[in-house]
């Protein structure tokens, strides 16, 4: 229910999905994982959100990316997307071969109202008075390390060195 409810910003442009909803959809499948390991991507965003993850669990480390506001907008401004599939296209980065179609059927691809610049624009700068307050929260509990670029390349070799320095190699059965 919560889920349908927050496609439904999505669809509209919204600027975020509201606290309450994204906050009940995180956490009742984080409350199924309890026993699990597990990393969230944008997730928590406000002090509320970070508030109600902490009455779940205790996290390990939090990682920053810094990337400048015109990066952002224009990659994510960038997205396209086949509605059937939830195929992503970059016009930049990973174009579809042929321009506004989807690879494996044809069909058009279409740009999500929240994707397109004047919405990408509005929410970043939502994002970024909204989470100034948990990178902080985070940083006084001395578990949030920040990286900043504008290449994924170039950002990524720290962050796997930080993750690889904190997690231990998962093995698979044939290693034990």
């Amino acid at each position: 229910e919560a889920g349908v409810l927050a496609q439904q910003y999505l669809e509209r442009g919204g600027l975020l999905v509201p606290d309450h909803v994204i906050t009940r959809v995180m956490v009742t499948e984080l409350e199924k994982r309890r026993e699990q390991h597990w990393l969230l991507d944008g997730f928590p965003r406000t002090l509320g959100q970070a508030k109600a993850l902490d009455g779940i669990c205790e996290l390990d480390l939090v990682i920053s990316l810094n990337i400048p506001f015109e990066t952002l907008k224009d990659r994510l401004s960038a997205r396209w997307v086949h509605p059937a599939s939830g195929r992503v296209y970059n016009m930049d980065f990973n174009p579809p071969h042929t321009q506004g179609v989807d690879d494996l059927t044809g069909e058009p691809l279409v740009q999500r109202e929240d994707d397109k610049p004047e919405a990408v624009a509005a929410r970043l700068r939502k994002y970024k008075d909204a989470a100034k307050p948990v990178i902080e929260l985070y940083k006084s509990r001395g578990i949030l390390y920040s990286f900043s670029g504008t290449e994924t390349n170039k950002i990524w070799p720290y962050v796997y060195t930080l993750l690889s320095s904190r997690i231990p190699p998962i093995l698979s059965e044939e290693e034990h």
